[in-house]
């Protein structure tokens, strides 16, 4: 990476990890707590894109690699559903599963944008531009199902103990665990084939990017045998 691209990379990351920390205390501004806050899947997205962000923007600084594709392009993922739920299911008064939004103060709703829509932006902004190309497998798409499935367990266990659940989406005292499975079928589809997705841009930005241009490739393997 060039000394250009690295400050860059650096800026970026950096916005990054201050867009999650200004979100998080904004948001935090308001009745709800930072503990209170950490049991949804926003915040646990945010987070795991801003701690590696840091980190790879002191790596970046310092000329090192970034951390492991599968890791980046998993914790993309996770944010990306962030913003796509919010947007499209949360926030969307024509969706089933519309959350009435609040009345916020000014803070809060810059904090509600910086979790939903800016963190997202810039990580997938970081992804696209900083990532080496050609790393990814069609298998990672299913690999990276495993923590939503593992936050699903989470939610449900928590709502047995606290009788809450953070989305309506895995509220099983509405919807029954019959309709709660249903939904998250639903919503496991739509996030492997968003996972398919990051593989099929990172092979396409692989095929166009020049020689020895940010494109790198395991030892034998060929974009033949990349499943």
């Amino acid at each position: 990476m060039s000394l250009r691209r690295r400050r860059v990379a650096v800026t970026l990351r950096l916005a990054i990890v201050i867009s999650v920390l200004a979100g998080i205390a904004l948001t935090a501004l308001g009745p709800a707590t930072i503990t209170g806050l950490l049991p949804y899947f926003t915040i646990q997205s945010n987070v795991a894109a801003g701690l590696p962000a840091g980190y790879a923007g002191w790596q970046a600084w310092r000329g090192r690699p970034d951390p492991p594709s599968v890791l980046k392009g998993a914790l993309t993922l996770y944010i990306t559903i962030t913003g796509v739920v919010y947007h499209l299911v949360l926030a969307n008064p024509a969706s089933p599963f519309a959350m009435a939004q609040p009345d916020r103060t000014l803070g809060e709703a810059w904090g509600n944008q910086f979790l939903h829509t800016v963190v997202p932006l810039l990580a997938v902004a970081d992804w696209t531009l900083f990532d080496p190309r050609g790393r990814l497998r069609l298998r990672h798409a299913a690999w990276w199902l495993a923590f939503p499935l593992a936050y699903l367990g989470f939610a449900l266990v928590r709502g047995l103990i606290v009788h809450r659940y953070p989305y309506p989406f895995v509220d099983a005292g509405q919807l029954g665990y019959a309709g709660v499975g249903l939904s998250s079928l639903f919503f496991a589809f739509a996030f492997w084939l968003l996972g398919l997705l990051l593989v099929g841009v990172d092979r396409g930005l692989s095929r166009r990017a020049r020689p020895g241009e940010n494109r790198t490739h395991p030892i034998g393997a060929t974009p033949d045998n990349w499943a």
